[in-house]
C-alpha cells in the first residue's frame, strides 16, 4: 500500500456517559482550516496556495499524485506544536490518496487569516485499544459541541481491529460525516 494512500473507519461514539477515551497515551487541542483547493497550483515540485508561493517542496511521487488527482480536500491543522497541510483525494469508502507536509505555524497562520475559511475546533485523544491500535476519539467544540467521533487508520483495507464497547453506528465512507462537511456546518 503506497505510503499516500489513508484507510480508515469512523464511528459515532456516546458522549453523554463514561469517556473511557480520556484514559488516553496523549490528547491534543486542534484548529482545522478548510481551504479553497482551486487556488493550489505547481511550479515544477513547488506547491503554492493563492499569492503563498513555494509553500511547500513535493517529492516526484507528490507531484505526479498532485497533478492527476483532481478535487482535493485541502486544510491547515493547527496543534500545540504544529502546522500541518493536507490534501486528500476523493475517499472510496475507507481509502483516500493523502498528501500531508509540515509547514511553519507563521505561514499557516498567514493563510488562514487571509480570509475567512470554514473550519472546527476539537480535543483529540489518542486512545490506545486492547489490540494495541490507536484510536483518534474527537470531542468537537464551537457549533458542534458535543459530537464525538472515532476514527482508526489502518494499514491495509483487511485489517482486523478489535472495535471497542463504547463505539455507536460505523460512519466509514459517508462524507456527510467527513470534519471538511462539518465545517460548513459548524455554528460557532
Amino acid at each position: 500500500m503506497s505510503e499516500y494512500v489513508e484507510i480508515e473507519r469512523r464511528f459515532f461514539v456516546d458522549g453523554r456517559g463514561a469517556r473511557p477515551w480520556r484514559d488516553c497515551e496523549r490528547q491534543s487541542e486542534i484548529a482545522q482550516y478548510y481551504l479553497d483547493s482551486s487556488l493550489f497550483k505547481n511550479n515544477g515540485n513547488d506547491l503554492g496556495y493563492a499569492e503563498v508561493f513555494a509553500l511547500v517542496q513535493m517529492n516526484d511521487e507528490e507531484r505526479a499524485l498532485f497533478e492527476a488527482t483532481e478535487d482535493w480536500t485541502s486544510r491547515i491543522r493547527f496543534t500545540q506544536d504544529s502546522a500541518t497541510l493536507t490534501l486528500k483525494g476523493k475517499r472510496a469508502h475507507a481509502s483516500a490518496t493523502e498528501l500531508e507536509w509540515d509547514i511553519s505555524r507563521r505561514r499557516g497562520q498567514e493563510i488562514v487569516h487571509s480570509k475567512r475559511h470554514p473550519s472546527i475546533t476539537k480535543t483529540r485523544y489518542h486512545w490506545k485499544g486492547k489490540d494495541g491500535m490507536i484510536w483518534e476519539v474527537d470531542e468537537f467544540e464551537g457549533g458542534l459541541a458535543g459530537l464525538v467521533l472515532a476514527e482508526i487508520e489502518l494499514p491495509n483495507i483487511d485489517h482486523d481491529v478489535i472495535l471497542p464497547k463504547w463505539l455507536g453506528v460505523e460512519l466509514t465512507g459517508l462524507h456527510q460525516w467527513s470534519n471538511s462537511t462539518l465545517a460548513l456546518t459548524d455554528l460557532s
